[in-house]
């Protein structure tokens, strides 16, 4: 029996990489979802199609959420990005409240409907430990509430909430990808793009990115 999958592709490298691990090394049957949320780096959810769209999945799914109404985030907000500013401790203004929460709930809604088990987030405790809905610990509490809150969970589907890349550093993460055959030119990770799309190069994201290629001798090719 074929197992399927919904994969949260946002457009960004961490999660098309868990795609193509979904993908490529479990061989499930993907469908993505990617969402409309209000961000400034809407150039991601362009980047997200594409990316479906090189990978074959099943069905592409882009819904609208009004994060910016709620704020409390320099992504869905007028708060400025910060900027070179990777290495502190404390949650970063880029954190969104509730975000994976919120997403998570839809991607279980878009896995019923499809007859899927497997929510496949890229999230990672490594470069962004100070996000709290990244953690194990939640993600492990959520796979049992939506066990508890939808007909197939009552019904007996086994739903497994599944971070690949959660204790992988964003090198080991890009070398994970290039070996599944992710083109990364047509990802875009930057929280505040220029306005030709070109990454800023200073966010906490763009740090992060250009930090992991450099660790295996090469160069992100959104800055060739």
């Amino acid at each position: 029996m074929t197992t399927k999958a919904v994969v949260l592709l946002s457009g960004g490298l961490d999660s098309a990489t868990a795609l193509a691990w979904a993908s490529k090394e479990k061989g499930w049957e993907c469908f993505t979802i990617a969402f409309d949320y209000g961000q400034r780096h809407r150039i991601e959810l362009e980047a997200s199609k594409d990316i479906a769209k090189a990978f074959a999945v099943k069905k592409h799914q882009v819904i609208s959420v009004d994060l910016h109404a709620i704020g409390g985030s320099s992504l869905t907000s007028n708060l400025d990005v910060p900027k070179d500013q990777a290495e502190t401790t404390s949650i970063p203004s880029t954190y969104v409240p509730a975000r994976n929460l919120i997403f998570l709930s839809l991607a279980a809604a878009f896995a019923e409907t499809v007859g899927a088990n497997k929510l496949v987030i890229g999230a990672n405790v490594v470069d962004y430990s100070g996000y709290p809905d990244c953690r194990p610990e939640f993600l492990n509490s959520f796979a049992k509430t939506v066990a508890l809150g939808t007909k197939a969970g009552v019904q007996g589907a086994d739903f497994e909430v599944v971070a690949p890349l959660l204790h992988l550093d964003k090198s080991e993460i890009i070398q994970l990808g290039l070996s599944l055959g992710v083109d990364y030119a047509m990802t875009r990770s930057c929280y505040d793009p220029k306005d030709d799309g070109t990454p800023c190069g200073h966010c906490d994201s763009c740090h992060f990115r250009n930090q992991g290629f450099a660790e295996l001798g090469k160069t992100d090719p959104l800055l060739d």
